[in-house]
């Protein structure tokens, strides 16, 4: 047995024995919904964790303020294997959490008109929820593939300190959105329909916080493509690369007709990642936009300074136009052809 096996047995054994003592103080499983998306099909997202009384009967959400300590989001016990029942669009399905206590239904033939729409969500014990979901009008033809850290939120991940720092000791009010970037995706939207998804390898514990950032520094709402954190059957750690190409590829399955806008920046694996897509689709590739970061986060990202090639605002990567900047405010005027 490897030792990513041996860690996820004693985390399931943990949450088990977690939930078998939280019950016995009253607590009961609440659902914990997250924003679906779709068009001729849609994804019903959500989470089962374990609420105490006066929150497990009732909407409010286990995170009640952004500005208080980031850490609290991390502490969770999630519900494995719970029924719940989903109603949505006249279609009822029932269906339980995976063992970590994520939903994630694909739900075909649902006859909703595009616009934002609510998933119920009952479960067995304890308190519903109501999920929202996006359809996408099928006449739309652009959207946009947003990352998050250090895209449009300045965190410096993935150094683990100030990652750490970030995530768990910083209130969550405390977090700098990266100047220019929201009025770089209001330039890029044609038209108010344009769908906009945020792709991170953060958790999905994180997902009210980044929610409540979006909205309060003027970013397009849309749906958040988060992930776990935790072993796997493979290893101690989930592939932060492979999460988002397989993001990606799902995107382009559920939206045939749609070309993507992907927007990342230079610390991490995004450069790598839209240039494979690219290279494989790029009739869906409408265009890549990289924030490059500066010398001092460069270091704090890989530990030495790299020699990154010279922005340009031409046509890279599979013919698809590409755009470096160090804000947002440069990658629009090279977007549009006003700089570099």
């Amino acid at each position: 047995m490897g030792l990513a096996d041996l860690v996820r047995r004693f985390e399931q054994e943990y949450n088990r024995r977690g939930i078998v003592r939280l019950r016995k103080r009253g607590w009961k499983p609440k659902i914990l919904p997250y924003t679906g998306y779709g068009s001729d099909s849609l994804r019903v997202l959500a989470r089962a964790v374990m609420a105490a009384p006066d929150e497990a009967d009732s909407a409010r959400s286990l995170i009640p303020e952004r500005a208080q300590r980031g850490w609290h989001q991390f502490f969770t016990t999630q519900v494995g294997y719970l029924p719940v029942t989903v109603s949505i669009g006249g279609t009822t399905i029932e269906t339980h959490t995976d063992a970590s206590g994520y939903i994630d239904l694909l739900v075909e033939g649902h006859g909703l008109e595009p616009g934002v729409h609510e998933a119920l969500i009952t479960p067995v014990a304890g308190a519903g929820a109501r999920a929202p979901v996006v359809i996408v009008d099928p006449g739309v033809r652009t959207g946009i593939v947003s990352d998050v850290d250090d895209t449009i939120v300045v965190t410096w991940l993935p150094r683990p300190f100030l990652a750490a720092w970030n995530s768990f000791v910083r209130r969550t009010n405390a977090r700098q959105a990266v100047p220019g970037m929201a009025e770089f995706y209001a330039a890029l939207l044609d038209d108010p329909a344009d769908p906009v998804f945020y792709l991170s390898t953060g958790a999905w514990n994180t997902a009210p916080t980044l929610e409540d950032f979006i909205r309060a520094n003027g970013f397009p709402a849309g749906p958040l493509l988060l992930t776990d954190w935790g072993p796997t059957p493979t290893g101690l750690f989930r592939s932060g690369q492979e999460h988002k190409k397989t993001q990606l590829r799902n995107l382009l399955i559920a939206f045939p007709d749609i070309r993507w806008i992907l927007v990342g920046d230079d610390g991490q694996h995004d450069p790598y990642v839209y240039a494979d897509l690219a290279r494989e689709h790029p009739s869906r590739v409408a265009g890549i936009a990289i924030r490059e970061l500066d010398a001092v986060e460069q270091v704090l990202s890989h530990g030495v300074p790299i020699q990154r090639e010279a922005p340009s605002a031409g046509r890279a990567w599979a013919d698809v136009p590409t755009v470096r900047g160090h804000d947002g405010y440069e990658l629009l005027a090279r977007w549009r052809g006003e700089g570099g």
